[in-house]
């Protein structure tokens, strides 16, 4: 039996603000462009940071227009991840600077499995993510600067996605309140490493 899930949508990691733009009808359905409006709660999770425990229960919206439901998921989560966005975005820096498997997960305190399977993950759709983020590079600065050459695929699309970063800083100084790897997971509706994105 196939379970169906609610698509899920990136919002902010204030859930008090999220919670009040829900209310005044300021959300806007990612489907349909109709109006988002609070229907329950998603299931808790327990998340891990660099250290510590995180604990979320994401809100359900529903549009007001097509009816369809989506779970609002906060800019630092990824889909079907229990770590933190910034926790995986640190393992896929150190592997583009030349760090393997073992040595990340012991920084991190991770099981090398998990930690490989990410970097698996992320290697096998490095092309679609470095074209992906150098695009939106492109697209959200005053004036972009293409990263450099890197040395393999991997620290290219590493580099597209901090670049990407660093222009919508440059054009949205506000986006500097996230890092980059949050800011790749709203870029990436969360599903930075999903084999359905990009």
């Amino acid at each position: 039996m196939t379970r169906l899930e609610a698509p899920v949508l990136t919002v902010e990691a204030d859930v008090a603000r999220v919670e009040t733009r829900l209310l005044a009808g300021e959300i806007e359905c990612p489907d349909c462009g109709g109006v988002l409006a609070p229907w329950g709660w998603a299931r808790c999770r327990v998340l891990r940071d660099a250290a510590t425990v995180v604990r979320l229960r994401p809100r359900r919206a529903r549009c007001a227009g097509c009816g369809g439901s989506h779970v609002l998921l906060p800019v630092f989560v990824l889909v079907r991840r229990v770590d933190l966005a910034d926790v995986i975005g640190a393992a896929l820096a150190w592997k583009a600077s030349g760090a393997g498997a073992r040595t990340i997960a012991g920084r991190l305190g991770r099981p090398v499995d998990t930690v490989r399977g990410w970097l698996r993950r992320f290697e096998r759709k490095a092309e679609h993510v470095r074209v992906y983020f150098t695009v939106l590079l492109v697209e959200t600065g005053i004036d972009p600067v293409p990263p450099a050459p890197a040395a393999t695929l991997f620290a290219a699309a590493v580099s597209a996605v901090v670049g990407a970063w660093r222009s919508a800083v440059s054009r949205w100084p506000d986006v500097g309140k996230v890092s980059p790897w949050q800011a790749a997971a709203a870029a990436s509706g969360g599903r930075l490493l999903s084999p359905t994105w990009p």
